[in-house]
């Protein structure tokens, strides 16, 4: 379960470079009525240790516990579920994307790169991919959980304590320090509706050696793909004209060439599925199980990992500490399979020196003639591990505490991409003879080529991988202090502060093949790289103004060198708390922060690529076609892209505020509501693909070429001309880059409650509720455009409002605890219409054994909900908002022998 927390003001999670959690050795001295006090903490949101868990900032804690009890799998999917999460991302289950080997978070709908993600409170390196191939962000999806102690959450910029990328909060993922005797923990799963299996093993112990104490866990893991065969209502696209398996087409009249008896001589390929298709133009070979056979909805994944970490006391007051995690992982997938177009690197067609006609061949391969579906998947080889060293103690005779320590972070990623070789033309079409007088190539092709089915060794003589090689790291030397500086009449003043030295950098190495022409791929798939360093000093303090009121400041100074040049922010933020009654606590607190351009969008080459779809939106309304209906919509493969970086980029400047009030008349009961407002200017972000296009369709369609939006997006969306021999009108490329945008600003509300119900003999039942609501968020692209609503803008994803609530009946040996998820409205596929809101019920119940066993159950999605939407088509769900998995259920046994 989930419990709302409220730290001291300024930001962050654990002791500085990564002493999270840790209670600071205080000075001898100390008299018997402090001794009384609560261990001083530091809680996710200052740097300076502090007894309560109430500040200026709200802080959203979820245990160990909380993890098990509400079903969660792991670490990510502890934190995704979260209210503050509103943000649409494309994990590593979304399908097509440029990361599927990763998971991020996105909190208040700001982007993955807007929210810091530390580790025991120290950077971590990025995933070496940007995410959605623009961004920079933190993988969330190889961090252990048997070793997590508690995951902090803080809403709001934190730039004063922690700098860069703490717009829109930070997570801290705080590990077990401690760990007495030895844990084996198994794990097994299923779904109801068939697929996605999963199944996990963990071993955590740890022992102390006189003045040594150690900790380590291994944990491995493996799952299941789903794929979309698996799930009926996508397994087969309706509704809709079948994907074409085979066709023969006269370019020049726009009509099919008859294929005679072909698809029915194949007609057992694709499972059986493949038929005769008349269209409008004529007839080829389809199916409509030609995207839903090749699809993954969830990847594959083989993952190991390890933590290890040793803390050795050098005298009463000096500890030497050192931390390792290594974990790597593989990722399996599959969004389609191998198909070829003729002359698909030039102008798609060729002149037939049969037929003295020009002609586009196109065939779809199936699994039965390549050796099964899983002979065309893609797979990613990640590893990543951090080692953390230094010292940490106390000023004898002080209360001064301080630690010297130093971080690297090291992230490397191996893509194995199924690619049709340069040798695929010749293979249908047979030799080329030379070109026209019109520069198309010319073949004499044998149609038996194209229409009899092919052996599992003709494929491999036309396909191989392609291995590219990603990486990124960061490494972190810092030194913090904090202690007492003098006394007010309302108690000490005490003074946190910071200094770090940084520097990361990454590479993007495709595989040099690509470019010496051995696959079938347009050349030009450049080697992006870039480093940067970072300094940064900062000092924060606490207050005691009056006896009721306590007050909070934080600076700091970070300077980032990139690409030839500097770019330095101060940034500072400041909290108040007031208690006008023991059970009332009234805060708020002021923040400026920023964020320095992410390396990829400074650094990147020029990059092409495609997208998973493209909906041409322009086409569809000359057609007088619905968006649903549309043959140009969800196309996929989509259209290609040309990105480009930018080097003259500027820091994104941030600025939030926070009003709350916390009532706590008891242990049993507390409510808190808490108002947050985040305002960015000079915003990165990439040119949305969608956008674009939507903005091109209703421009060129009112007639407006020249305001500063239409005349930028008609120049971006590349078609070939509408008199073109082939594809006329079609789009050739959507050419995207990075900008500083003018304004984005977003606010709302959080609620959170709890109450424990004692019945004595019966047990206690306790009740939790998180609720998330957006009320505003407006943004522009350009300083000429109008302000945009982004809560009514039907292509915004994210999610209007989350509710989060839980209850729990403990009693004896036995806790049992429904949790229950309530997602409110967000857009469709189609994108002109909001989904209802919909509530998923997850299902537990842990049983203690013995003093040494435990045996839990754990449901989740208990009533088998599966969302529909069938606004744009296949799949029929809303991707990325909602799992088509359905039912899941779990059997956990842990074990802890020794201590």
């Amino acid at each position: 379960m989930q419990t709302k927390c409220n730290p001291l003001a300024a930001g962050a999670i654990a002791l500085v470079a990564g002493l999270a959690g840790h209670t600071v050795a205080q000075a001898q001295g100390q008299d018997s009525a402090a001794a009384t006090t609560p261990p001083a903490v530091v809680i996710t949101g200052s740097r300076i240790p502090r007894a309560g868990t109430e500040g200026p900032s709200a802080v959203t804690v979820i245990t160990a516990a909380d993890i098990e009890k509400q079903g969660y799998r792991n670490v990510f999917d502890a934190l995704s579920n979260q209210t503050q999460n509103s943000g649409f991302t494309q994990g590593a289950d979304y399908g097509n994307t440029f990361t599927p080997s990763a998971n991020a978070i996105s909190l208040r709908g700001l982007g993955p790169n807007h929210t810091l993600v530390l580790l025991n409170g120290r950077r971590m390196a990025d995933f070496p991919t940007a995410y959605d191939g623009t961004v920079n962000f933190t993988n969330l999806a190889n961090i252990p959980s048997s070793v997590v102690d508690r995951i902090e959450i803080l809403s709001g910029g934190a730039s004063a304590v922690y700098g860069s990328d703490a717009i829109a909060g930070v997570v801290n993922i705080i590990l077990k320090k401690q760990f007495d005797g030895y844990d084996v923990n198994v794990k097994a799963g299923g779904t109801s509706r068939g697929g996605a299996g999963d199944k996990r093993v963990q071993f955590t112990g740890g022992q102390s050696f006189d003045k040594l104490n150690t900790l380590f866990s291994v944990e491995l893991l493996e799952r299941d793909p789903l794929w979309s065969a698996d799930r009926d209502f996508m397994a087969s696209k309706t509704g809709v004209a079948p994907t074409a398996v085979l066709s023969r087409k006269n370019v020049s009249t726009g009509k099919y060439v008859d294929l005679g008896d072909t698809c029915a001589s194949i007609g057992d390929l694709f499972g059986g599925s493949t038929v005769n298709y008349a269209s409008k133009t004529g007839s080829y070979c389809a199916s409509p199980k030609v995207g839903p056979t090749y699809w993954t909805t969830q990847t594959k994944n083989s993952s190991q990992n390890v933590f290890g970490s040793a803390n050795y006391e050098l005298s009463l007051t000096t500890t030497l500490y050192a931390e390792a995690l290594f974990g790597q992982n593989r990722s399996t997938q599959n969004t389609r399979g191998p198909t070829w177009t003729s002359r698909s690197l030039s102008d798609s067609y060729f002149w037939n020196q049969n037929t003295n006609a020009y002609e586009a061949w196109t065939r779809y391969i199936s699994p039965e003639e390549m050796g099964g579906v899983e002979r065309y998947n893609r797979s990613w080889d990640d590893q990543a591990s951090s080692l953390s060293f230094g010292v940490k103690g106390a000023f004898t005779g002080t209360t001064w505490t301080y630690e010297a320590g130093y971080t690297a972070s090291l992230y490397k990623s191996q893509d194995h991409r199924p690619r049709a070789l340069a040798n695929i033309d010749s293979f249908f079409l047979g030799p080329q003879l030379g070109v026209n007088a019109d520069g198309v190539a010319i073949y004499a092709p044998d149609p038996a080529r194209l229409t009899r089915r092919l052996t599992p060794a003709e494929f491999d003589s036309i396909t191989g991988t392609s291995v590219s090689d990603d990486k990124s790291w960061t490494n972190t030397l810092s030194l913090t202090a904090n202690g007492e500086v003098f006394n007010l009449p309302a108690g000490p003043v005490k003074v946190a502060t910071v200094a770090e030295l940084g520097k990361q950098g990454f590479s993007n190495v495709p595989d040099a093949r690509i470019n010496q022409g051995y696959f079938n791929v347009a050349t030009g798939s450049d080697v992006t790289a870039g480093t940067r360093k970072r300094y940064a000093l900062g000092a924060e303090a606490s207050i005691p103004v009056i006896k009721s009121v306590d007050a909070t400041l934080a600076g700091r100074y970070d300077r980032y060198n990139f690409a030839g040049r500097n770019d330095g922010k101060f940034t500072y933020n400041g909290g108040i708390e007031w208690r006008p009654a023991q059970q009332l606590l009234v805060r708020a607190n002021y923040a400026t922060s920023f964020r320095a351009p992410d390396m990829n969008y400074i650094y990147k080459a020029r990059g092409t690529g495609y997208y998973s779809s493209t909906t041409d939106y322009y086409r569809c309304a000359k057609a007088g076609q619905a968006v649903a209906d549309c043959e140009f919509a969800n196309v996929s493969p989509g259209a290609d892209y040309v990105q480009t970086g930018s080097k003259d980029l500027r820091s994104e400047k941030g600025r939030s505020t926070g009003l709350g009030f916390v009532w706590s008349p008891s242990a049993d009961f507390d409510v808190s509501v808490d108002y947050w407002n985040i305002k960015i200017s000079d915003l990165v972000t990439n040119l949305d693909a969608d956008t674009l296009l939507r903005d091109e369709a209703a421009c060129r369609l009112a007639g407006d070429l020249s305001s500063p939006t239409c005349a930028d997006a008609i120049s971006r969306i590349v078609r070939f001309p509408d008199n073109a021999l082939n594809r006329p009108g079609e789009i050739k490329q959507i050419l995207v880059n990075p900008i500083n945008a003018a304004s984005t600003s977003v606010d709302g509300i959080d609620v959170a409650a709890k109450y424990v119900l004692r019945l004595k003999d019966y047990g206690s039942i306790i009740t939790k509720a998180n609720y998330s609501k957006t009320l505003n968020k407006h943004s522009r692209q350009f300083a000429g455009d109008p302000l945009k609503d982004d809560l009514e803008d039907l292509t915004n994803y994210d999610w209007r409002d989350k509710l989060n609530a839980s209850v729990t009946w403990n009693k004896g040996d036995w806790s049992n605890t429904l949790f229950f998820q309530r997602y409110g409205k967000a857009p469709n596929a189609a994108g002109d219409a909001f989904l209802t809101p919909t509530t998923l019920v997850n299902a537990s119940v842990v049983y203690r054994l013995n003093a040494r066993a435990t045996l839990s159950v754990a449901v989740n999605n208990l009533f088998n909900q599966v969302k529909a939407d069938n606004s744009a088509g296949w799949p029929y769900y809303p991707v990325g908002n909602y799992s088509p998995v359905g039912r899941q259920g779990w059997v956990e046994l842990n074990y802890h022998f020794g201590g």
